[in-house]
Formats: structure tokens, sequence, C-alpha cells
């Protein structure tokens, strides 16, 4: 069978270190923490106090005040990075053959906030039954999707992706393989998170997987430090247009990136601690490689799944070296997370969008916030602490991973001039 190519054409971002695709490259490039003490609601009484929000976000500058009610956060995040992708990627939307067209997101937790909410007017009320009857159709995962083919008209495949934090890398996948296997002609892919609330903050700290360091907001997270305590909790979303690329030349498109090919796995091993030998890191990493048929020392640079937990970066590096073997110290390595957090389910999004602008502007974004050496990591590995670095990047690989045990790992090349 004749497997067609596909490649992405739009991108939109609305992260902690930038409101939009040229904003967030600006932000990692240079360096920049997306981590500040919360401003959603009052973190007095919390462990933690502090998280990578999206900064100066008013949904009514992108909608009327009626149709933002009916949308969750993560909703209306959803659509805002969505528009930006579609406006980037010049789509004629009255042009395509719109049965032809899906839509094909990722989240973790869905609307959180929308819970919360109604559970805590419940439980503040007499006990009768009174639910606001959009409390459903803004929770639902799945409504991100809906929503935004009905805003396009696209008639194709639609659903959201759930593997907690490995959900947009497994959209992602979902939507290349429907358009290499010409089910397909364009897909609006991606993830959406809006879980700093209450109850998100709430839930990950009773878990102490995220990092405590309420004095120092801007350095907390600091993957492959020898002092890193957890993960900093991010929202956000990163949208995607993927397509067939004859589809693509043929409009004229201009293509950030091929993907070429996509792995997943499951470590089989704990709810929500990695594998700690990285085996499956070790297998979706393998599993990517083999579907785009390249040997690992065509590899230039990988963006890591890199939390800043103790276990998760020594277990990840592990898998590394064990895939790269020699060709590890040749690549560049760094966890953006470090500068936006994690955004959970958003985070494939937005850390494939990464990967695509690293080839675009040959460049490595870093990892920020490195201060202490861990002898855990062997030191010729070159994970780009504190500054990028110019090099030629013609193949970057992006890792993601969820509680569960769920593994996702996608490979973008640069286009032949």
């Amino acid at each position: 069978m004749n497997l067609k190519r596909v490649v992405i054409t739009g991108m939109g971002a609305l992260t902690p270190v930038g409101n939009n695709l040229q904003e967030y490259w600006h932000g990692l490039s240079n360096g920049v923490s997306g981590a500040a003490p919360i401003t959603k609601y009052d973190a007095e009484k919390f462990r933690v106090k502090f998280a990578c929000e999206v900064k100066n976000f008013d949904p009514l500058e992108h909608f009327d005040r009626k149709e933002a009610r009916k949308m969750d956060t993560f909703t209306q995040y959803a659509m805002v990075v969505c528009a930006e992708a579609i406006t980037d990627s010049g789509l004629n939307l009255e042009a395509i053959n719109a049965d032809r067209a899906g839509v094909i997101w990722g989240s973790g937790i869905g609307g959180l906030q929308t819970f919360q909410d109604e559970v805590r007017t419940y439980a503040q009320g007499d006990g009768s039954p009174r639910f606001n009857p959009f409390f459903i159709p803004k929770m639902i995962a799945d409504i991100s999707a809906g929503q935004i083919s009905i805003k396009y008209g696209f008639r194709g495949p639609n659903f959201v992706t759930v593997s907690a934090c490995a959900s947009a890398t497994n959209a992602i996948i979902d939507a290349f393989n429907y358009i290499r296997l010409g089910m397909m002609d364009v897909a609006i892919t991606g993830g959406s998170e809006a879980a700093v609330t209450e109850a998100g903050m709430g839930g990950f700290s009773a878990m102490k997987a995220l990092s405590e360091r309420n004095d120092s907001p801007e350095t907390a997270s600091r993957p492959f430090d020898k002092d890193r305590d957890g993960f900093v909790l991010g929202e956000g979303a990163g949208a995607l247009i993927v397509e067939d690329y004859d589809h693509a030349v043929a409009r004229g498109a201009k293509i950030y990136a091929e993907i070429i090919g996509g792995g997943m796995s499951a470590d089989a091993h704990h709810i929500t601690a990695p594998h700690p030998e990285g085996i499956g890191a070790y297998n979706v990493m393998k599993n990517a490689l083999a579907d785009a048929n390249i040997a690992p020392t065509a590899v230039d640079y990988i963006n890591v799944h890199g939390t800043s937990t103790p276990l998760g970066d020594i277990s990840e590096i592990m898998a590394i070296e064990r895939v790269f073997g020699e060709n590890a110290f040749d690549l560049n390595i760094s966890s953006t997370k470090s500068m936006t957090g994690h955004l959970l389910g958003a985070a494939g999004g937005i850390e494939a969008i990464a990967c695509a602008l690293a080839i675009e502007n040959q460049t490595a974004p870093p990892t920020i916030n490195h201060f202490t050496d861990d002898e855990r990591f062997d030191s010729r590995l070159n994970l780009t602490f504190n500054k990028a670095q110019q090099r030629e990047i013609k193949i970057a690989q992006s890792n993601t991973f969820g509680f569960g045990g769920h593994n996702t790992s996608i490979i973008l090349r640069k286009l032949d001039d």
C-alpha cells in the first residue's frame, strides 16, 4: 500500500510564555519562564501557590459573552489556537472537501473548572439538584473537537484522545495515520488543557507531584537538575494543521515540516511512576524510529518529556542512551517544560510545535533553570542548558508520557529545499 506523505502547514499556540505562535517561539528561544504566583484563585492556603498560567487572556476578545459562557476554558483555548492555525495555514475553507477534513484533538482532563464550579454550587445549596444545562456539554473532553468541527464545518473524523499527558501526541499520531492511509486530506489536531484550578492544583499537590518552590516560581521547573522536586502545572493549547503533502503542494501552502513517524507504547508498570529502567520510553522511541524508517543517527534534536521529576527525568535519559547509543552525545536534548510548565494533555501539541519551529529556525530551545549537575546524567549529553543553541536540525523527535504508563513519540523532518 502506498502511504500518503503528511505535512504541517499551519500552527497556533497559546502558552504561559506567549499567546500566539510568534510570542511562543520568542519565549522558548530566549529562555523565558512562564511560572508565577497563581492569579486564578486565592492560593494562600494551598501548599503550592504558583503555576504556569496563560497571561492576559480575555475570552471576550475572542467570543461574544453568550458564546463564551457555553465553553469551558480548555475549549476556549482550543478555539483560539485553531483560529490562529487555520489563518496561518492559508486554507480556503470553501475550496476544501469538508467530508475529508477532520478534527482530532487531545485533552487529558477536559472541563475541570466547569466540573468544580458546578459541584461546589450544588454542595453549597439546599440539596436541590439545580445544575446548569450547559454543565455536561461544557465539561466533557470531546466537546472541544465538536466545537472546532462545528466552527469550520469539518465533517470528517472527529474525536478527542484521552491518555493523560500523552493525549495531544496521540491525537497528532491519529491524524497522521488517517491522512497517510488516505482517509482524510486535512486535519486540525493538537490539544488543550486548563487545569490550573483549586481541584487541579490540590489534586496534583496531594500526590507530591508538584514542585513546592513557592519562594522562586520562575526557577521551580528544572529538568535534569540535581535539586529538581517536581513539575510545575501549566495550561494552554497548541494546534497544528496537518495535511496530505500533495493536497498542500497543490494549493501552494507553506510547509513547516513533514511528520514521518509516530510511536506508542505502555509501561505496564505503575499508575503514576515511570518504569525505573525506562522500558516504555525505550520502546516508544524505537517504535517511532521504525515507523519513520530512519536510523537513530538521523535524529538531531529531541524535545523530551522532561517534567522535572526525580524519577521521570532519569528514566527517560536512560532510554535515550539505550536507543541512541553513542549518537546520544551528538544530539541536542531539551525540555521546554522548564519554561512552559507541564500542560498535561496539551503538552504534546505545543511541544510538536516547538520541534517544527526548531527545524524552521535551526535552533534547539534550551532547558532553563540548570544550577547543579546530577551525577546520574552523563556529562557528555548536550541537555541544552540555559541557552538556545543554533545547529543543523533536519530531524526532530518529541516525547510525551502520561499517567497510566501511556507513551507517545513523533518524528518531524525538514523538507528538502
